[in-house]
Formats: structure tokens, sequence, C-alpha cells
């Protein structure tokens, strides 16, 4: 069957959620909105498009920091509503510099940092 992001289940601001994974270590590095152009310009070039809500804009991860996300697959959830990117991460994958945006943990009520910032 070939892939049509039309028939993806979007918000009604027309956005699919994004988890980003590290493809080998399995690692979620982050989490992100795609429209259906997102989708398609990802599928197509292999850099790994977001759709920016606060800038309304397109942002192809990596443009400027060069810490670039490469397709590696796009996977699809059961309900059409999700999507999963696995992907070879250059450098940190979070705008702290992290290597995950995901560096905060709650551990018996209280608020941890647990990964530092890559220099």
């Amino acid at each position: 069957m070939v892939f049509d992001a039309k028939t993806l289940t979007y918000d009604e601001r027309g956005l699919i959620p994004v988890i980003t994974q590290d493809h080998l270590s399995g690692e979620i590095l982050m989490f992100a909105w795609m429209n259906a152009e997102a989708v398609a310009r990802t599928l197509e070039t292999g850099a790994v498009t977001y759709w920016s809500r606060s800038r309304q804009a397109f942002w192809i991860k990596g443009e400027t920091s060069g810490h670039v996300q490469e397709l590696v697959e796009m996977r699809v959830d059961c309900d059409r509503d999700c999507l999963l990117v696995l992907a070879k991460q250059t450098g940190p994958a979070c705008h702290t510099n992290r290597r995950s945006c995901f560096y905060t943990a709650i551990r018996d009520g209280v608020e941890v940092e647990i990964m530092a910032p890559e220099n």
C-alpha cells in the first residue's frame, strides 16, 4: 500500500504529534509537531522537518545549529494520529544543548535534572 499523508488524523490545527527516537539506542530525543507538508518533506528529503507552532513555519531540525536529524524510518501508530520518527541524530537534539529534551525527572516529588548540557 502506498503511503498517503492525507490518511493520517490531524488535529483541528492540521497537526500531528511526533515522537523522535534515536534509531540505534531507542532513546527518546524529543517531541514536536508536523503537518501534512512537513511529513511529505521529511519523507522526500530525509531531513526531519517539523512545523513550528510559535513561528508558524517549517523547521528543519539542525538547520541553524548543525544538530541534524536524518530520517531512518517513520512509523504510524494504530490510530493514525501520532508518528514515531527513528532518526540518526548528529549532536544534541534539544535546544538546551542536551542529547534529549527529556532531561528532567520527577523523583520522590522533586524535579531533578538528570542530563547535563553537552559541550
